[in-house]
């Protein structure tokens, strides 16, 4: 099982690091589904790059500061910035295909979403996540030198420090990652998988919240392992809820495009009126944070179930053609989008949040990385511009592939690594604790943890975690684990972390609204770092 880079997750982040690495070195990888199932596969919009002599990378710098509420790091953004067309060309290369003009097949099609001065969005209708994953999968399954294990769960990354407490000894530094416990989802074995480096690559924490855009894979899994191991996380209270998922009782995470407010749609109540305009001057293209709480706020103050949008300047032809799969998935349900409103909704979407990385992707523990959005890298800051999150993950997937290869030679393989303890645990008799508590923690969450904040909500949230980290620790050691039990135990430890960095926090800025504060305040333009404590 010793493999020279253990990446943990199958998205782009981890398909593109392992394709830059393979050529030279040995990788794995691990995924908890099916290679093609990640958070990657359900991206509707796109990629930003600057394309066009029009458009420069300075620009997309602005955009993505305005985004980000004053928490970007400039360095990082200029980094990213600058690298997007020479990411997204190799992506090309690797055999994704973007949508072309309809004017000119020679020249690409590019959106414009909310928050970006200029069309610089690749994509491919809008499927893109699918498409991305097509290419890049294809291209890992006819590379050497690339081990995949599909229904594998990682459990917990192995570390010098922890080994040191399993033998009672005292710790060595710098805390060095070492592998990770992985276990096998259908046979329920627990193998260690020794490795120089490890990756975390698992996307998201959509699942935390009882609604979503993410599928159901988004557990927060990379997040949890990360702080377990001792890596600092940061920026975890900057949750962003996209503003508009479908409203349907028998659609889950079926998510509206931002694309389609890039191309003019309008946001209505239920008695037509227009009311972004009341919010900000740039309306439906205003960024993200401020359309999801204007929605929030008129749902609250009316008491309505969602809002809609219209997006009846557009021909039928024209919407089938650039929205095939939202065109398609709301006809099913009854919603022709070329004549009916589409109700929708703000859900949980995306993390800006994560394990703290620096510019190689490298997190606080000695080799162990994490890319993509898994990571806080600083590219984000209070609020992602749209569709920067692909680009993020291409981008520090290979720079994070430079800073692994030239050290790999000078780290040797750690091939005695203690076998699984599973400490007398018995069968589990009780699924249904595991059910009843994943769903207590998403609508506490959701309730008190959600776009509108407060202390009290959070304080609140606070305790009833408290009470139910004590269950799931005594159902952990109790009974062998199942994929259940370890998503559920990752999902109550980022609940926990986003709550703490909320408390910390006392101003309103970018995705983090409370009405204790609702000023944003210049003593808090600093990230939120938490750090375990041995």
């Amino acid at each position: 099982m010793s493999t020279d880079v253990l990446i943990i997750g199958s998205g782009i982040a981890g398909l593109r690091l392992a394709l830059s690495l393979a050529p030279t070195h040995h990788v794995t990888i691990i995924t908890k589904r099916q290679l093609l199932n990640s958070n990657t596969r359900w991206a509707q919009g796109g990629i930003a790059a600057a394309w066009e002599e029009t458009d420069s990378w300075e620009a997309h710098v602005q955009d993505t500061l305005g985004a980000g509420a004053g928490m970007c790091r400039r360095e990082v953004v200029d980094f990213v910035a600058k690298q997007a067309r020479i990411r997204v060309q190799e992506l090309i290369d690797m055999g994704v295909e973007f949508d072309k003009s309809e004017n000119d097949p020679m020249q690409y099609s590019l959106h414009k979403e909310g928050g970006h001065s200029a069309r610089r969005i690749l994509h491919s209708k809008d499927l893109t996540g699918a498409e991305l994953m097509r290419a890049l999968t294809s291209k890992v399954k006819e590379t050497d030198n690339i081990d995949i294990y599909e229904n594998w769960l990682a459990v917990d990354i192995i570390t010098t420090t922890w080994l040191s407490r399993r033998k009672s000894s005292l710790p060595s530094y710098p805390n060095r990652a070492l592998g990770a416990y992985v276990l096998n989802a259908e046979s329920g074995e627990i193998r260690a998988f020794p490795a120089k480096t490890v990756v975390l690559c698992t996307g998201g924490a959509g699942k935390v919240y009882l609604y979503t855009s993410n599928p159901d894979i988004a557990s927060g899994d990379g997040i949890a392992m990360g702080w377990r191991a001792g890596a600092a996380v940061a920026n975890m209270e900057f949750v962003q809820f996209h503003p508009t998922c479908l409203y349907h009782p028998k659609a889950r995470n079926f998510l509206i495009s931002e694309a389609l407010r890039g191309d003019g749609g309008i946001l209505r109540l239920k008695n037509g009126e227009r009311f972004m305009t009341r919010y900000d001057e740039r309306a439906e293209l205003a960024p993200r944070d401020i359309v999801a709480r204007s929605i929030d706020a008129e749902l609250k103050k009316r008491g309505d179930p969602c809002v809609y949008l219209d997006m009846g300047h557009l021909s039928k032809k024209d919407l089938m053609f650039r929205f095939p799969n939202i065109y398609q998935g709301c006809l099913e349900l009854g919603i022709d989008i070329a004549k009916d409103w589409i109700p929708v909704v703000p859900a949980a979407h995306y993390f800006c949040g994560g394990v703290l990385t620096d510019q190689n992707g490298e997190s606080t523990v000695r080799n162990l990385f994490a890319i993509g959005e898994t990571a806080c890298t600083g590219l984000h800051g209070a609020n992602r511009l749209a569709s920067n999150s692909l680009l993020e993950a291409a981008v520090f997937a290979v720079s994070a592939s430079h800073a692994i290869r030239a050290r790999l030679p000078d780290i040797p393989t750690p091939y005695d690594l203690p076998e699984w303890d599973e400490h007398h645990a018995s069968d589990p008799d009780e699924q249904v604790v595991i059910a009843q508590v994943w769903d207590e923690i998403r609508r506490f969450m959701w309730n008190y943890v959600g776009i509108v904040r407060t202390n009290r909500r959070l304080k609140r949230a606070q305790k009833r975690l408290a009470l139910v980290q004590e269950e799931i620790q005594d159902y952990y050691w109790d009974f062998r684990l199942t994929g259940d039990l370890v998503e559920l135990r990752n999902l109550a430890l980022v609940a926990e972390l986003v709550v703490l960095s909320a408390l910390r926090r006392r101003e309103s800025r970018g995705l983090h609204y409370t009405t204790d504060h609702p000023q944003t305040d210049p003593r808090f333009v600093q990230d939120t770092i938490l750090e375990k404590q041995y």
